[in-house]
């Protein structure tokens, strides 16, 4: 093995009024356009933030303030949202459709965020249409504060990896093909931060150790990383401290001479495999790349479920705060509620959509938030999605779901389709308890990590499984729950969780942004005069 170790972190945000002086306040201008990139050799129209593709990284220390003003250049609406940033207390932020108004073209709306207790790497991406599809997304790293004990040594390099399955027709077209009620074709590649096959190189020294932030920042498929000839040491994953465990290759759901190495990224669950690599080149290297990328795991789901359950939280290390993770005993707190989660990909009106408990989510006219705020009547019912399935058939619905704040909830993901499923949900980190194959039931319980798992913001369903969470509803607000194969919440696989307080405090939930773009049946409203 060669003497360069690796710190991989592993990757699958809030309001500037109310906080404390002595957090810091980063400022960011984004000009958002349309310009030419080549990611897989053709010409192709993507979506450049200040000219670059993929965009421009946020560097933030836990609790500090980001004032991001973004304009917008293209010729529709365009939003971002921040992937992992939990927005406490602050959902108006969040730059989902279901929260916020677009940005109008040629306009320009700040975001006033803040990482309120929050260490690890994320990114941003377009919410909005099939933005996605053509780029305009970046990382977010954030460090932990001075004085908060890492558990491990500060690294060499920090690098940030997005990886993901790219398509050379224009996102348009796509949007298009959905539409129509099709499913999207195969992807043409995968690219590692914007770049195709050898595009891109991390340059190391030996014996040095480097840090690896990596990120699916892909639409529809699930990756694998590796680097040729080494092996990486996990240590943390979406703002977890783990147990350091070492690999040869993670799933991504995505002494000898100095030489150049393959760094690899291939698609998993997939036929045919895609595959794409960087160069990992040491510094005074006098050798080149030598034979074939190494191969990774292609199909095998139980390869891929046993990596999944050997990740686990550090008990002992600090997380943002100097206390240790494992002093919040998640196990041992008796669940409120359960609500079952079941996926299904039904024909309504003779077109492909996509659902949860059967209801395929079709946007409001109106922001969510917005419609709640001010008690627009009309545009969403509270209940009208099941908190379990019905294995009905598939209907359209704004779908938003009603739960108390300060309950802790278990949620059951219940896959029966025969692909991975990727689940995220906005505004909260949960404790991934347990998964497994076939129908969960009660007895499954038995089978649960109430010690050491990982808290997280998103997480796989394997084929034919179920994946359960608990999670503590401690964040007021609107918040988007969605698949993160972006075709399926294109579809449908999406719905909206009003995690409601009646003691309409700021305690609880910041005001609304004085800067607050309204739409819909909210123009021509006003939002506060402070």
């Amino acid at each position: 093995m060669r003497d360069l170790c690796f710190f991989i972190i592993f990757i699958l945000g809030l309001l500037l009024h109310g906080v404390h002086g002595e957090d810091p306040y980063r400022f960011y201008t984004w000009k958002v356009t349309y310009g030419d990139i080549y990611p897989l050799g053709v010409k192709q129209q993507g979506i450049l933030i200040n000219g670059q593709f993929p965009g421009p990284q946020i560097d933030a220390v836990t609790n500090d303030n980001l004032i991001i003003s973004v304009y917008n250049y293209l010729r529709e609406p365009f939003l971002i949202s921040w992937s992992g940033l939990q927005q406490r207390r602050n959902s108006w932020q969040d730059g989902m459709y279901g929260t916020n108004c677009p940005i109008p073209p040629g306009r320009n709306m700040t975001y006033a965020l803040q990482v309120k207790d929050q260490i690890g790497s994320f990114f941003y991406f377009p919410s909005l249409a099939f933005h996605k599809a053509a780029g305009g997304f970046g990382g977010i790293r954030i460090l932990s504060r001075p004085r908060i004990p890492v558990p491990f040594p500060a690294p060499s390099g920090d690098f940030t990896v997005l990886a993901g399955d790219w398509f050379k027709r224009d996102h348009t077209v796509l949007k298009g093909i959905l539409d129509r009620g099709h499913n999207l074709p195969f992807p043409d590649g995968l690219l590692i931060n914007g770049r195709g096959w050898n595009g891109y190189t991390f340059q190391v020294d030996q014996g040095k150790t480097y840090r690896f932030r990596i990120s699916n920042v892909g639409l529809t498929t699930s990756i694998n990383f590796r680097i040729q000839g080494h092996k990486m040491k996990l240590v943390e994953v979406e703002g977890s401290h783990t147990l350091q465990n070492t690999y040869s290759a993670l799933d991504i759901h995505l002494g000898q001479p100095p030489q150049d190495y393959y760094v690899v990224v291939s698609s998993r669950f997939t036929s045919p495999v895609l595959t794409t690599t960087a160069i990992l080149h040491y510094s005074w290297s006098t050798k080149g790349l030598s034979g074939p990328p190494p191969g990774g795991p292609t199909i095998q789901v139980d390869w891929s479920l046993n990596q999944a359950r050997s990740i686990r939280w550090n008990l002992t290390a600090s997380g943002p705060r100097p206390n240790p993770q494992g002093s919040y005993h998640y196990g041992l707190i008796t669940t409120s509620r359960t609500i079952t989660l079941a996926n299904s990909a039904p024909m309504i009106n003779g077109k492909q959509r996509y659902a949860v408990n059967s209801v395929s989510f079709v946007p409001a006219s109106t922001p969510l938030k917005l419609a709640d705020y001010f008690k627009i009547p009309g545009v969403f019912n509270l209940g009208s999605i099941p908190s379990y399935p019905t294995w009905g058939n598939g209907y359209l619905q704004t779908s938003v779901m009603h739960a108390d704040f300060r309950s802790y909830v278990e949620i059951v993901f219940q896959n029966w389709e025969d692909t991975v499923q990727s689940w995220h949900i906005d505004g909260y980190s949960f404790f991934v308890m347990g998964m497994d194959g076939g129908q969960w039931t009660p007895a499954s319980r038995a089978s649960y990590n109430l010690r050491d798992t990982v808290a997280r913001c998103t997480v796989q369903v394997y084929p034919k499984a179920w994946t359960a969470i608990y999670m503590a509803l401690d964040n007021v607000g609107m918040w988007n729950v969605r698949s993160e194969n972006w075709a399926r919440q294109y579809l449908g696989q999406q719905f909206y969780l009003r995690v409601f307080s009646p003691a309409n405090s700021w305690r609880d939930e910041l005001p609304i942004p004085k800067n607050a773009l309204l739409c819909g049946r909210a123009s021509g409203r006003h939002t506060r005069p402070l």
